[in-house]
């Protein structure tokens, strides 16, 4: 009788093992979470102009996105979670690089006119002659 019962457990203790190494191969949460930070990443700097003020740093973060979806869909969630958390940087690097280009922009914007300001000041406090 012990062998009857041993079999059945078998068969289900199988059944259990591959179901869940099944459900552990089609989707890794962490990596897929990963991949998702990483393209909110990318949105966001090309929203902030990296396209034109960064464009190496952005290609990159996107050709290493692409890569992380490819080993992603290919089952191998840890180069896939490393390549999304690269690109996650590499985007956020190129959205501070663009930051950067426009409040360089704006202080030299600001420069200008303080300098109109302090010239048209001086024309303003000369005596007519």
């Amino acid at each position: 009788m012990d062998k009857a019962l041993t079999r059945p457990f078998k068969v289900a203790f199988a059944l259990l093992a591959v179901t869940a190494g099944v459900a552990a191969y089609a989707a890794n949460p962490v990596t897929d979470e990963k991949i998702a930070v990483a393209k909110a990443s990318l949105d966001r700097a090309e929203q902030s102009g990296a396209p034109q003020a960064a464009p190496v740093e952005l290609a990159t973060a996107r050709d290493k996105l692409a890569r992380a979806e490819k080993e992603n869909t290919d089952h191998h969630p840890k180069p896939a979670a490393l390549l999304a958390d690269q690109a996650n940087i590499d985007a956020q690097v190129a959205e501070a690089m663009a930051l950067q280009a426009r409040s360089r922009k704006a202080a030299t914007e600001f420069d200008t006119s303080m300098q109109a300001l302090r010239q048209e000041s001086t024309r303003a406090s000369q005596p007519s002659q």
